[in-house]
């Protein structure tokens, strides 16, 4: 398990700063294959989790979802036949939190047990 992915989340309100850019790229140096994506203006971190069918990629999101409960942070998750794309983001910031590289984290440890 990365440092980051031990962290907890914190509250987050609305005007909470964004993770300023100078830190941005070490946090995401800590997430091998996530990208920095940016709909609509809008920073998020995204990555796409190969499996072997679709019910196992079902299995991943759901236990993304648990998971995202628990720190009631939640993700948009996409699931397809063979993959699972995973994007976080804070919506009440729209953008950035330290946050959503904690989640990122977690999310790729729960797919590395």
């Amino acid at each position: 398990m990365t440092p980051l992915a031990g962290e907890s989340c914190t509250t987050c309100k609305a005007g909470a700063p964004c993770v300023p850019v100078e830190e941005r790229q070490a946090l995401l140096d800590q997430l091998p294959g996530w990208l920095l994506i940016s709909p609509d203006g809008v920073d998020q971190l995204e990555k796409v989790y190969p499996f072997q069918d679709f019910n196992q990629a079902l299995d991943f999101a759901n236990a993304v979802g648990e998971l995202a409960q628990g720190a009631n942070h939640h993700p948009a998750i996409l699931v397809e036949w063979g993959k699972a794309t995973i994007t976080w983001w804070t919506h009440t910031i729209h953008g950035l939190h330290r946050n959503d590289f904690v989640m990122a984290a977690k999310t790729d440890y729960l797919h590395g047990k």
